[in-house]
């Protein structure tokens, strides 16, 4: 039973990723899914969340109209596209389980996965 966060890597100002959380051993139908940021010398802080009942999304305003959060049950994966990044979209990424947004009653962390945005 894990979660799996992945797609992280080196990219240029104004460049794009595409995150992947996936879980394995368990569904992620029946929870909601949250992706996590932590810059080095800063605090852990919530990006962005989908919900597990009817798919409403959730993004902090620093990432608001840039990224995009979705889930595919089928493929259990929930995936952050990142478009327009920048320099202080560096960090690591983690994506976590949760039985609704912002309940913070964790289940399962990925082990994150690093974005670098830099010329």
């Amino acid at each position: 039973v894990q979660l799996q966060a992945s797609g992280g890597g080196l990219v240029e100002p104004g460049g794009s990723l595409r995150l992947s959380c996936t879980a394995s051993g368990f569904s992620l139908d029946y929870y909601a899914i949250s992706w996590f940021r932590q810059a080095p010398g800063k605090e852990r802080e919530v990006v962005s969340c989908i919900s597990s009942l009817d798919s409403a999304t959730y993004y902090t305003d620093a990432v608001t109209g840039r990224f995009s959060i979705s889930r595919d049950n089928a493929a259990n994966t929930v995936y952050l596209q990142m478009n327009g990044l920048r320099p202080e979209d560096t960090a690591v990424y983690y994506c976590a389980t949760e039985s609704e947004c912002h309940y913070s009653d964790f289940s399962f962390w990925g082990q994150g996965t690093l974005v670098t945005v830099s010329s």
